[in-house]
């Protein structure tokens, strides 16, 4: 009986170790196939694969070359927001004022003071969506019926910029392209609608924005495509800037199409909002609407805040890195990177956070010059990180507590755990695979220089991937 169970053991074992074996060569087949394919002739492909139990290696290419990795830049920053921040930590605004208050009056400034929170005024949480309707309300509690000065949003507690080095002009008038401030509101988005005509080359009617204050500043060249041309129109515009040009196509025969914006300015716009809402909701005011960061620009004062009426707390960081890993949020992860700095007693600028992730990870043997990045999220084609890099992250954050919060984050694309990268000529994928025979692996794929279809370059590569299953 003894012997009779020995020898399943060593068969067992020496499947097990056949199966091993083969995978190397089959995916060294399939590599090989993929670099001589014309859309990947002149690529550069960085691919590394570890058994994820006892750490082998089981295949690995270029997995040392600094490339582009587009969105899975985002494992790396959510990583080590989970670490230094905390799975449990809440950004907070301030509701305050200058002046005083007596009886139904506020006589002096409303004062909304940010600090970093990129969930207020998002419709991802039921909490979070309406901050104008909990800020009216907590007037009314007070028995606020007039103000007397302006509405004021502190937007400066990150500095006056928003967007990162290295981000490009086609990319930061888009809602993606939102950068992160002091100050953020409903993701730093706008929507845009618009009506195509039957035929192409026809202009577009601009039908309305949301919020409503944005078409007055809106310049609109969008034409009609041909038929089934899809969405390629583009938003341009800079911070503070109070124009937002929009050009290209969108199909036709479209009503109510939407295009997604950036905010040139948040705080602002939320000012307006917000005065919108509390003269609906009796509570009078003059109107007066600014941000801190214009006003340091035009080298204004702005009011001191005397006392604060209550603050407001967003959702957990688990929650929010759930959205900025599912739906890759670029906005959460700059937020992230500036506020991890700003928890070190550094200054809330995106240099001072990619600096503090480098120097995290190099503490944990893994070297600067392979995580040569500029943002948090991956949006910049600046960056540069090598594929073992990433499959190193992933396999320190396996053995963390806070892992299965971390892992729930990830999308499932292609029946695989992981987190996907596109930029133009770049596809990436991260992740873990645990297959039929029981088999786990991390992994990490990095491909530039593409050539040709985006969507034809993705099923090749998951074609690779699939080997793995």
């Amino acid at each position: 009986m003894f012997m009779k169970a020995l020898l399943l053991l060593v068969f067992i074992t020496s499947f097990q170790a056949g199966l091993t074996q083969e995978l190397p060569v089959t995916l060294s087949e399939y590599f090989s196939k993929m670099e001589e394919d014309p859309q990947f002739s002149s690529a550069i492909i960085g691919f590394y694969v570890l058994d994820s139990k006892s750490g082998k290696i089981i295949y690995s290419k270029n997995e040392n070359t600094g490339l582009a990795p587009a969105s899975t830049l985002k494992i790396i920053t959510s990583a080590t927001a989970f670490e230094m921040l905390g799975k449990d930590y809440r950004f907070k605004t301030t509701i305050g004022y200058s002046g005083k208050i007596t009886k139904h009056v506020l006589d002096g400034n409303l004062i909304i003071t940010g600090y970093g929170d990129p969930s207020f005024g998002s419709d991802r949480w039921q909490q979070t969506s309406h901050p104008e309707k909990e800020i009216a309300a907590l007037l009314q509690a007070r028995g606020i019926k007039k103000i007397t000065g302006g509405i004021f949003v502190n937007d400066l507690k990150w500095g006056y910029d928003p967007i990162p080095d290295g981000w490009i002009w086609q990319d930061i008038g888009n809602y993606y392209g939102a950068g992160a401030r002091g100050f953020n509101w409903h993701e730093n988005q706008f929507d845009l609608f618009l009506q195509s005509a039957d035929t192409a080359g026809v202009p577009t009617t601009l039908i309305k924005t949301a919020p409503p204050c944005i078409a007055r500043n809106m310049i609109n060249a969008i034409g009609t495509g041909e038929k089934n041309s899809g969405d390629n129109a583009y938003l341009y515009s800079t911070p503070y800037n109070n124009k937002i040009f929009a050009k290209g196509t969108i199909p036709p025969a479209k009503n109510n199409f939407n295009v997604k914006g950036s905010l040139p300015d948040a705080a602002l716009t939320f000012a307006e909002v917000l005065g919108n809402y509390l003269t609906d909701a009796g509570i009078t005011h003059p109107a007066l609407y600014r941000s801190y960061g214009y006003l340091y620009l035009q080298n204004e004062p702005f009011p001191q805040q005397a006392d604060t009426l209550q603050t407001l707390y967003s959702p957990i960081l688990d929650s929010i890195n759930y959205w900025f890993l599912q739906k890759s949020v670029n906005l959460f992860g700059e937020a992230f990177l500036k506020m991890m700095a700003i928890e070190k007693n550094k200054p809330g600028l995106t240099d001072s956070g990619v600096h503090i992730i480098r120097n995290f990870w190099a503490a944990q043997q893994i070297e600067k010059n392979t995580l040569k990045i500029v943002d948090g999220s991956g949006l910049s084609p600046a960056n540069r990180v090598t594929a073992k890099a990433l499959v190193n992250i992933l396999s320190y954050a396996r053995k963390q507590s806070w892992f299965p919060r971390f892992y729930d984050a990830l999308p499932v694309i292609h029946g695989i755990k992981m987190k996907s990268g596109y930029i133009s000529g770049a596809r990436a994928y991260t992740g873990f695979i645990e297959n039929k025979k029981g088999e786990n692996f991390t992994f990490a794929i990095i491909v530039n220089n593409i050539d040709g279809s985006p969507t034809s370059s993705r099923e090749k590569i998951w074609q690779l991937l699939d080997l793995l299953k």
